[in-house]
């Protein structure tokens, strides 16, 4: 089924041709695969990052001198833009060229729950030891982001009022959140990269361009105890 959806996938991309006014090279070329590959493959609904700006490439491109996540958030289009279409995908990414790609979580796309890379690792270790089966994780050089099924705000918030504590370095991107995809820029430097990739070997499997993923109740116990002892840990998180 992988194969035929790669050839559903080429098809598009060679119909879309006209719609890009130069073939992307380098960067450029392969931040749109990964745009395409996350809309049509898996029906992610993405969306361009806002980008950078000055000479040095260090300031975030929106309004905000002080922003806290340079280049790296929706802005023009904004969120609520995000979409499967390749088309629209297609002519953002050749207006943008090398933009960062975007996952809108939640709703019927995936969400995530993030955090340090070190107790990340820790955490996948225990839950791959208990044979929890996982889905795809996300890594910059410091955090990871365990993919997991929908969840709602309201679901969220009754299993965290359960916990005795929940760290402040565990970070929720729900219903109305979004998530940095690979081959993205990571904020503060680095790469945006696959540690299990969307039906790798390791990861979780496909039917149909379906792509399964583990509720949260079953990975958060793990995460909250993996990084209440990471940098920022032990607070009671507000939600």
């Amino acid at each position: 089924m992988r194969e035929i959806l790669g050839r559903r996938l080429q098809r598009l991309r060679n119909r879309l041709q006209s719609l890009r006014p130069a073939p992307p090279q380098g960067d450029a070329a392969a931040h749109l695969e990964a745009a395409l590959d996350c809309a049509v493959t898996w029906q992610w609904p993405v969306l361009p990052a806002v980008g950078r700006s000055g000479a040095d490439g260090a300031r975030c491109a929106c309004p905000d001198p002080d922003c806290v996540v340079p280049g790296a958030h929706p802005f023009d289009p904004g969120l609520l833009a995000a979409t499967t279409d390749p088309r629209m995908v297609a002519w953002w990414w050749a207006n943008r060229p090398g933009a960062s790609v975007l996952l809108a979580t939640g709703g019927s796309a995936p969400c995530a729950v993030s955090l340090p890379a070190g107790a990340a690792a820790r955490a996948v270790v225990r839950l791959d030891a208990q044979g929890m089966r996982l889905g795809p994780i996300v890594a910059t050089p410091t955090r990871w982001s365990l993919l997991v099924a929908p969840y709602s705000l309201e679901r969220l918030g009754e299993l965290l009022y359960a916990k005795d504590h929940v760290p402040s370095s565990l970070r929720f991107h729900g219903e109305g959140g979004y998530l940095l995809l690979p081959p993205s820029a990571a904020i503060g430097g680095g790469q945006v990269r696959w540690e299990r990739e969307p039906g790798g070997a390791n990861g979780s499997g496909a039917v149909a361009g379906e792509l399964w993923l583990p509720e949260v109740e079953a990975v958060v116990d793990a995460l909250v105890e993996a990084s209440s002892g990471a940098s920022g840990g032990g607070s009671r998180l507000a939600y």
